[in-house]
């Protein structure tokens, strides 16, 4: 129970820019944390839909609420998930050999194409809570965060980690990766309880973020903290894209 109280708070540390009332590491409570990215990502994503209700209480104007929900995650998270996907961006994009690609993913500075697909992403999302998703469909946002967060973790502790990755001293566990994988399909599952068919968006969330760590992994062989990041950003944005339907 003490490793599992000490995985949570780990990952709350590190995944989340709320201040964390007790601060603990171990180095051997990897595997823990990684299990418990879902449980905050659920926590988060409820704070965002009572975020969202809060908003919709004030004659605000729709562009104002559009910019402020699509910022929301990025800020609560501290943006470390969409910094991941910055890399990957720059990385993959720039249609280097592989070692050039493993180099541009470590390297700090931020590339053209980085900034190009942050500003295409900032629009999807902008646009996207610029159309309008009905209030009843935003309680659907604690399963979508917590469910690509499941893939996140089940990709993390099933496949073999890039040697850059800050993740290669963990102990990979085919069952605690098999256990992320049960949660993300009880999220699937969950998310058939949703009204009118918000069924959809934990699904496609699921699935983006699958397939984005499956075509990332490919292009730069092997797995890391960035593709993950990433893999939690896309799916995020399309599982409340779908929303929409």
């Amino acid at each position: 129970m003490k490793k599992w109280f000490t995985g949570f708070s780990m990952c709350w540390g590190m995944f989340c820019a709320i201040p964390n009332p007790v601060r603990r590491w171990e180095q051997g409570c990897y595997r823990q944390m990684l299990l418990c990215l879902p449980f905050l990502g659920g926590f988060i994503g409820a704070l965002w839909a009572l975020f969202g209700k809060l908003l919709g209480c004030f004659p605000i104007p729709q562009p104002i609420f559009a910019l402020c929900m699509a910022a929301f995650m990025w800020c609560v998270t501290g943006f470390i998930h969409l910094d991941g996907f910055m890399d990957c961006s720059d990385a993959v994009l720039s249609r280097r050999d592989l070692e050039r690609r493993r180099e541009i993913l470590k390297d700090s500075h931020v590339g053209s194409f980085a900034v190009i697909c942050l500003t295409l992403l900032a629009l999807f999302q902008y646009s996207m809570w610029r159309s309008g998703i009905a209030a009843e469909k935003l309680w659907a946002l604690p399963l979508i965060c917590a469910a690509v967060r499941c893939v996140s973790a089940g990709a993390v502790l099933g496949l073999a980690p890039l040697e850059s990755s800050g993740y290669r001293t963990m102990e990979h566990s085919r069952s605690a990766a098999a256990a992320a994988w049960v949660m993300a399909a009880v999220c699937v599952g969950l998310g058939f309880l949703l009204p009118e068919r918000g069924f959809l968006c934990v699904p496609v969330a699921v699935a983006s973020a699958g397939l984005t760590v499956l075509l990332l992994r490919r292009n730069l062989g092997g797995m890391c903290g960035d593709i993950s990041g990433a893999a939690i950003t896309l799916g995020e944005a399309c599982g409340c894209a779908a929303l929409l339907l």
